[in-house]
Parts: structure tokens; sequence; C-alpha cells
């Protein structure tokens, strides 16, 4: 079988309808390949994903802020790439935001984990949680809150066209009534 045909029939045989695989379907779909990431126990079923398709090239970062420069630094130089975080990592972003991905018009891709409700124990959590979106508007950040799977791909993949064509970042927050959140051991 040829190599083209084993592609095409993998990209129609991944059915996988969970959130994680429709959110590395639209990642692949839209050709965005570099995806460095801010380890979360959330985005970890999307990070093992990821890390396992030779189509991207997927990496742990230290800090939220080296993500986005490399991410910027790699639309310059032609590639596309996305960063994927959890909320309270999205707490360290409002300088490089608001002195590079806006300014210079990166269109960043950001997938927050979205952590600080429903059920957080973590004040500190609550507390970021409660000023993202006020930080992403008054930087006039597109951004959405998906709940729901049945509107994942159509907001993801949206967004992600909107913020190439537009070079502007977005923000796609991923909610726990979508991913179940994080889970607390007693």
């Amino acid at each position: 079988m040829a190599i083209a045909e084993q592609q095409a029939q993998a990209a129609q045989g991944s059915g996988d309808k969970s959130w994680h695989g429709i959110v590395l379907q639209t990642l692949k779909r839209n050709e965005i390949s570099l995806i460095p990431y801010v380890p979360d126990r959330v985005l970890t079923p999307l990070i093992k994903n990821l890390h396992a398709d030779p189509f991207f090239t997927t990496f742990a970062t230290a800090r939220e802020e080296e993500a986005v420069g490399i991410v910027s630094g790699a639309w310059m130089g032609g590639r596309r790439g996305a960063v994927l975080m959890q909320t309270s990592g999205f707490a360290t972003l409002a300088n490089v935001l608001a002195s590079l991905a806006v300014p210079y018009q990166i269109p960043l891709i950001m997938f927050v984990s979205e952590r600080g409700t429903l059920g957080e124990f973590n004040y500190g959590q609550s507390l970021v949680c409660r000023t993202m979106r006020p930080v992403l508007d008054s930087l006039a950040l597109e951004h959405h809150t998906i709940t729901r799977l049945d509107e994942l791909e159509f907001i993801a993949d949206r967004s992600i066209k909107q913020a190439v064509t537009t070079q502007a970042p977005v923000a796609l927050i991923l909610n726990p009534l979508l991913t179940g959140g994080k889970t607390f051991d007693k």
C-alpha cells in the first residue's frame, strides 16, 4: 500500500471523538505542527498523543513565556505552532502577550486547561481563573471557553483560521465540563 493511501486511511480511521483526539486532528488539519507546553495533568492525554504522532514536534518548556517565544519565533520563520498550558500558567503571560504577540501580530494559538472552578480546592487557582478573561479582554484578545464536545471542533478550527488570517492571538479555554478537569485523590 502506498504511503499516501496509508496516511489517508489513518486520517479517515482516526475517528477519535475524545476532546484530545478532536484537538489533535484540528491542529493537524490547520498545519500546526510545533507544540511547546508546560506539563499539566488535564492536558496529559493530548500531550501523549501529540508526542506519539510524527507530524508534531512536541516538547516541554520550563515556563509559559518560553513557549510563547518559541511559537512566535517559529511563526516569523514560517512555521505554525500552539502553546498548551493551564490557567495558572496564563497568569504569567500578560507582558509577553502585550509586548510580543499582540504588537508583532503573532497568531498565537493557546489551549488553556481551566482550573479554579467547579470544585477547585486551590484558592490561588480560583483567583487566576477569575482574572484570566479580564486580562484577555483588556488586551483585546479573542478567547472562547469550550464546555461541550459537540462545539469543540467548530470553535477550535474557526478560531485557528481567524488567528492566522488576522494575525492575532487566540485563547481556547478548555473548561472542566469538556475535559473532566483535574481529579483530586483523597
